[in-house]
């Protein structure tokens, strides 16, 4: 069974939900609004087992839990962003087990909203009511959310969840058919908290990803397996990087190669929080968010990377003189 005391530093969360469960009312729609990684997924599967389960007698309760703790309930349907690869759409989960190079982040896409419309069409089968959850809803191209709008005017015999960082990410039209439950990040005790019970204590021997984390356990640990999954021939400081063309030109090919955007869009945030802590310089992280906005317009990442390195030397040549 999931557990409500495993969601630290939301007790308002908690308590909202909580309350809505002992007085009967359920609201036809609600937004998880926080940042990744602080607890809105352990909300959303804390809730939906209470909401599946409800009025039920033990044994039947029992059953249906097994069913959900299975991710084979009938009367819950998870949404989660996706790739769209050779006419299938892949989680991703799922495209990373593919090997699916991935230029451009997963989407909430209009196929996955007709897939919710079509779930419920039919009534529960074993619940009181259907359930929905939307991860990273604010990810939902424009016609899936004008698509999920129709459905959010008359949800039926369901309760839908859309989970996303804040309201405003949100089209104002969605946001207020939903009943906002805040997330807030945690404080240091609290997080420090989560990461030892988790297994993830190793985390807290790393303060530049507790920086980047900012009360986020789920960026601490996901910033980690980053950093763990770089190549050892990566410099992790500015004062590691190569003042040599020969060297500079070989990074750039390693990145391009090895990495995917997500994880080159990364590096340069750790990159920057790193060197920021050492020496406030901020021409370093001028040209490093310039790395950044080149990546995200899809600018050839070698390219990118070989004219970020160069420019480094330059800088570190031009320091030294």
């Amino acid at each position: 069974m999931i557990n409500w005391s495993r969601l630290i530093g939301q007790n308002q969360a908690i308590e909202l939900l909580q309350r809505a469960l002992e007085v009967n009312s359920i609201a036809p729609a609600y937004l998880f609004a926080g940042a990744k990684g602080i607890g809105r997924n352990l909300a959303a599967k804390c809730f939906c087992q209470d909401l599946l389960t409800r009025d039920r007698s033990p044994e039947t309760r029992e059953l249906i839990l097994k069913r959900f703790l299975g991710g084979n309930h009938p009367d819950l349907l998870w949404i989660e962003p996706t790739y769209q690869h050779q006419g299938k759409l892949l989680t991703a989960k799922e495209a990373q087990e593919s090997n699916l190079k991935r230029k451009a982040p997963p989407q909430i896409r209009i196929e996955q909203i007709r897939e919710i419309t079509n779930f419920l069409s039919r009534p529960p089968l074993e619940s009181a009511r259907s359930v929905v959850v939307i991860e990273e809803a604010d990810t939902m191209t424009e016609s899936a959310a004008n698509a999920l709008l129709k459905t959010l005017e008359e949800p039926g015999k369901a309760t839908l969840i859309l989970i996303a960082p804040s309201p405003s990410s949100l089209l104002p039209t969605l946001v207020s058919r939903c009943q906002h439950i805040p997330f807030q990040r945690l404080s240091e005790e609290n997080l420090a908290q989560v990461l030892r019970s988790n297994g993830n204590a190793r985390v807290l021997n790393y303060p530049a990803i507790l920086g980047l984390a900012q009360g986020s356990p789920g960026e601490a640990i996901a910033a980690l397996e980053f950093l763990d999954s770089l190549p050892q021939d990566l410099p992790r400081s500015f004062s590691k990087f190569p003042l040599k063309l020969s060297q500079a030109l070989e990074l750039a090919k390693i990145i391009a190669q090895t990495l995917d955007t997500e994880t080159q869009l990364w590096y340069v945030s750790y990159l920057q929080y790193e060197d920021w802590q050492r020496r406030r310089e901020r021409s370093i992280l001028e040209i490093l968010e310039k790395t950044r906005r080149q990546l995200l317009a899809y600018v050839q990442p070698r390219l990118v990377w070989e004219c970020t390195f160069l420019a480094l030397a330059k800088l570190s040549t031009a320091q030294k003189s």
